[in-house]
């Protein structure tokens, strides 16, 4: 059996942190789907199309890491391109302990999948797709905090 991971979010933009895990990810399994949310009541800052353009331009040279987008449910999406992992980066004990809720709410949803938490690198822990999108609105510059080579513009 394929080890399948998918990487839920909603990459509004990508950062450092979720290209790190992602790469750190890719030796431990055989596929990794990064699966862009979409969700119709949240107001995103990039439109769908342009955060999948971000996603496949950073990670063109990695064969085993797929693009995709999904509505609904993640374990619904799981079963549907046959995933047994749920991979999620911590940055910080709040994010594991509200990652873990979900963890154990998607074990009792789909019995087989398992999720598989990566802790990011300390260098990441500050960086998250809100404080980009705020220096964005203020007209700085996010170049520390998105990956090498990516433009937001």
């Amino acid at each position: 059996m394929q080890k399948i991971a998918i990487f839920p979010g909603s990459f509004d933009p990508l950062t450092r942190g979720h290209e790190n895990i992602v790469k750190r990810a890719v030796p431990l399994f055989d596929r990794i789907i990064i699966a862009v949310g979409q969700n119709s009541e949240k107001k995103s800052y990039f439109s769908i199309e342009k955060r999948i353009f971000f996603l496949e331009t950073i990670f063109a040279d990695y064969p085993s890491v797929e693009i995709d987008k999904y509505t609904g449910l993640t374990v619904e999406y799981c079963k549907k391109v046959g995933a047994n992992y749920i991979l999620r980066g911590l940055r910080t004990s709040a994010d594991f302990e509200f990652e873990r809720s979900i963890a154990q709410v998607n074990k009792k949803l789909y019995p087989e999948i398992e999720t598989v938490f990566l802790l990011t690198l300390p260098e990441y822990t500050a960086i998250n797709s809100s404080v980009v999108r705020d220096i964005l609105r203020h007209g700085g510059d996010p170049s520390l905090f998105i990956p090498e080579g990516l433009s937001l513009g």
